[in-house]
C-alpha cells in the first residue's frame, strides 16, 4: 500500500476482503481519517462497519491479541520497509500454526484448510 489514505486503505481493504466477501460480515475499524470512505468498503463487500470508541483498545480484542502476538516476532519501532517478505511470511506461518485456546485448540491454519476457501 503506497499510503494509509482513505482512498489506498478503502482500494486494499476492498482488495484483501472481497474474495472473501460470502464470509466476511463485518468490519471493526478504529476512528482514523483512513477509515473515511468505510461506506464504499460497506457496500463492496455487504459487510456492516462499525467503529470502537477512541481508548477502548477491548472493543477490537482479536485484533489486539494479534498485534500482541506480531511484536513477539516484531519488537514495537519496526520498520517494515526494511523487513523482507519472506521473513513475514515465516513468521505468519508460524503464528498461524500456533493453536489457539478460543480455536479449541486448534490452529487457525487448520481452521483456513477446513473452510475449503483457499
Amino acid at each position: 500500500m503506497s499510503s494509509k489514505s482513505a482512498a489506498d486503505v478503502t482500494k486494499a481493504t476492498i482488495s484483501l476482503l472481497n474474495p472473501f466477501k460470502d464470509i466476511v460480515h463485518t468490519i471493526t475499524a478504529d476512528n482514523g481519517k483512513e477509515f473515511s470512505c468505510h461506506e464504499k468498503i460497506s457496500q463492496v463487500l455487504s459487510a456492516e462497519v462499525y467503529f470502537a470508541h477512541p481508548y477502548s483498545s477491548w472493543q477490537r480484542g482479536l485484533n489486539e491479541n494479534t498485534n500482541g502476538l506480531l511484536r513477539q516476532y516484531f519488537p514495537k519501532n519496526t520498520g517494515f520497509k526494511k523487513v523482507g517478505k519472506i521473513e513475514v511470511k515465516r513468521e505468519l506461518m508460524r503464528l498461524n500454526s500456533r493453536p489457539r485456546k478460543d480455536l479449541n485448540f486448534k490452529t487457525p491454519a487448520l481452521i483456513w484448510v477446513n473452510t475449503g476457501l483457499r
